[in-house]
């Protein structure tokens, strides 16, 4: 296991040099850089830059340089722990992306434990007692679950808070506790917040989740060792959990590394919408204004977690399946 896991680790720098290529590549796709997109504001307010001014800022940003000097500056300063500048907050990207990448990832992780506590048992459940009512109801609430655009559930969830538990709507915290110290009472504050993006993130993980051991579940059920075993005597109960849930639930745990990943980009549109100090707004805001740096840094970082959730899964599927070995 500790040779299977140094080697991924080692793969992993190859993968993330070409995520890094591949973005780098896309976020220079679309015409002009920040500049172009300065002039154009500046054009739509009825200003004008002098071409001078022009020319200093392009040498002072690097963007008078070819591509690929931009791109291995770039790499070189990540290495060293710079992830360049931000153009439109003239600021270091360190100083804007860590404090939101933590709140994506607390967010992403608390959505992933709620899905998993909901689509687990009710995985189960649905395929034990397969075309009962909990059944088709469980099946009713997943399309919907899966149906339903994040930002719609969004301002539902909004304005049940609003109206319902009269619940300040919008960011992590009550205004009050916006800039005010950590304690106790803002730490409360913040999990009262929680549940919108927790729910709204989870809904359609839930519903994908529980369709998938029911269905894996189902087949297990169906195989002659369950009935060899119900022929011996047997519990129900402990026939269930003890073989086909341990072998059913396998793809959950392989999927719950990519499901990280799906949590976090979906957390764009949500963070919109609820007004979340996430890397949502700030990813969206730098993709618009060809701010390369900030942007390329955040799909670099979010990558990152995807390859390190995607190894923990797979560590986690050796250790909760014995057949399973990585070793030569």
């Amino acid at each position: 296991m500790l040779e299977y896991i140094v080697r991924r680790l080692l793969l992993m720098i190859p993968t993330l040099m070409a995520i890094s290529l591949v973005a780098f590549i896309i976020i220079q796709l679309p015409p002009g850089d920040y500049l172009t997109s300065v002039i154009t504001t500046a054009a739509s307010q009825g200003e004008t830059i002098d071409q001078a001014e022009l020319a200093q800022l392009e040498a002072r940003y690097g963007l008078d340089q070819p591509v690929y000097i931009q791109y291995f500056t770039w790499i070189g300063g990540i290495v060293q722990g710079d992830f360049g500048w931000s153009f439109a907050y003239n600021r270091p990207v360190s100083e804007l992306i860590w404090g939101r990448i933590g709140w994506s990832v607390v967010i992403s992780l608390i959505s992933l434990v709620f899905v998993w506590l909901i689509a687990f048992p009710l995985g189960v459940y649905t395929a034990v007692r397969q075309y009962s009512w909990g059944d088709y109801i469980a099946a009713v609430f997943g399309f919907i679950g899966l149906a339903t655009p994040d930002f719609l559930l969004a301002l539902i969830l909004l304005y049940v808070a609003f109206s319902q538990f009269n619940q300040s709507v919008g960011g992590l915290f009550s205004p009050e506790f916006v800039e005010a110290a950590w304690s106790w009472a803002k730490f409360g504050d913040l999990v009262q917040h929680l549940w919108i993006p927790m729910i709204i993130l989870g809904t359609n993980g839930i519903a994908g989740l529980t369709r998938i051991m029911r269905a894996n579940l189902l087949d297990e059920l169906r195989k002659p060792y369950v009935t060899t075993a119900r022929a011996k005597g047997v519990s129900e109960a402990r026939l269930t959990f003890k073989y086909p849930v341990r072998i059913a639930v396998n793809p959950l745990i392989s999927t719950s590394g990519g499901l990280i990943a799906g949590l976090i980009s979906g957390e764009i549109i949500v963070s919109v919408v609820l007004s979340l100090p996430t890397t949502g707004p700030l990813l969206l805001d730098a993709l618009r204004a060809q701010d390369m740096y900030l942007a390329a840094s955040f799909i670099m970082i979010l990558s990152v977690l995807t390859l390190i959730g995607v190894l923990l899964s797979d560590i986690a599927l050796a250790w909760f399946d014995p057949r399973i070995r990585y070793s030569r």
